[in-house]
Formats: C-alpha cells, structure tokens, sequence
C-alpha cells in the first residue's frame, strides 16, 4: 500500500467503474487543482449549494438533487417555501437561499483574501458548511486541501502504523495526531506521484467508500 502504483491502480480502477468524480469528474478536478479558475459569482454558489447537499448522501443522489434544487433557482430564484416543499431539511434550505442570495458578496469577500488559512475559515463561517466540509468545498474551487473525513482519517491510522490512533478518528472533530498521519500519508504520495494533494484525496476516498481499499474493512 501507499506506493506510486498502489494510487495509480486505484485511480485506473475506479475510471473503469465510471466512478472517477465527485461534483467535477478527476480531470476537472485534477486541473482545476492545477490551474485554479476564478469562478463568477454563480458557479461560486453552486459549488457551496452541493457541499451543503451532498451530506448524508450517495454521490449519485448528490448529484440529482443539487441538480433539481439548482435548475429550479436559475429559473424562479431562492424561494425557501417551495425548495423546502422539493427538499424537506429546514436548515439546508435556509444555507441554500442565504448563500444564493448572497452570492456576489460571498464570492468577492471570497477571493479578496490573499492566503489559503483565511480561505478556508471564510468557508468554514458559511451557513451549514463547518470545517471539515470547508475543505470539500475548497478542494471544488480549486484550493490543494483535503477533507479529512472519516475515510482519509482511517487511511491516515493505517499509513502510520499505529492501531491505537482508530479510538481517536472522529468525523466531526479532527484529531491533531490523526491529521499529522494524514499529512504525512499525502507528503509522500504527492512525493512520489507529482499529484495535487486534493486529487490525490479525491482518489483515496472515492476508492475507500467503494470498498476498493481492503484493508479499510479490517
């Protein structure tokens, strides 16, 4: 495990299996973490829409709501009464319509700050986002993190070779011995594949929901 070739038969594997995406497909996340856009004011909302979405769900069925929710937008605006009648959780519809509404102050403020620290906890502050989903969200606008979600953190206990760290692996608080041994898991696969660390993330966890990593299942 956590060799060069190790990554990239997973990276092949899942591309076999159609499941090379997340809100973007692997090449568009790859470049985009190569060469990051500059998003309008719109596209920078929607990226936020799915993050808030997404969570509790499949990616497939991520990706047919936010569609819904967003096709309907575009077309009638935020209106909460009726993307609550579509989508029945209060507190991510109001997320939902406070970005929309927002979304050119939100995107401006966004990238008028000049570091990576600063970004990452303006999206942490946004409505229904949080610090571990700031970092999805931030991987989707083309900034190199990872979310160090429940998946990464177990890959992190395995790379560092100590069983005793799985007490401490929580989705909702990261542990700094657990995010070292993910940091430290990312520096060398990024050492050896030449990869972003955010696609190099996207890669682990997809492979690790859809059971490709074995060892996961110990």
């Amino acid at each position: 495990m956590f060799s060069a070739d190790w990554f990239f038969s997973l990276d092949a594997r899942l591309r076999e299996m159609g499941l090379d995406s997340d809100a973007q497909s692997f090449d568009e996340i790859r470049e985009n973490l190569s060469h990051r856009r500059i998003l309008d004011a719109d596209a920078f909302a929607e990226n936020c829409v799915y993050v808030i979405l997404a969570g509790g769900f499949s990616q497939k069925t991520a990706k047919k709501i936010h569609a819904q929710i967003m096709n309907f937008i575009r077309v009638n605006g935020a209106d909460f009464d009726k993307l609550f009648a579509m989508f029945h959780n209060k507190n991510k519809i109001n997320a939902v319509c406070k970005i929309w509404n927002n979304r050119a102050q939100l995107r401006d403020e966004y990238y008028a700050l000049d570091n990576l620290d600063a970004r990452l906890n303006f999206l942490s502050k946004l409505p229904h986002i949080g610090k571990i989903t700031a970092n999805h969200l931030a991987r989707n606008l083309g900034e190199d993190v990872v979310k160090y979600d429940i998946w990464i953190q177990r890959l992190g206990v395995l790379y560092a070779q100590n069983p005793a760290l799985s007490a401490k692996i929580d989705n909702k608080k990261l542990c700094d011995e657990i995010k070292s041994a993910c940091d430290a898991m990312f520096d060398d696969l990024c050492a050896q594949t030449a990869l972003p660390r955010g696609y190099i993330d996207v890669v682990l966890w997809k492979s690790s929901q859809a059971g490709l990593i074995k060892e996961l299942k110990k």
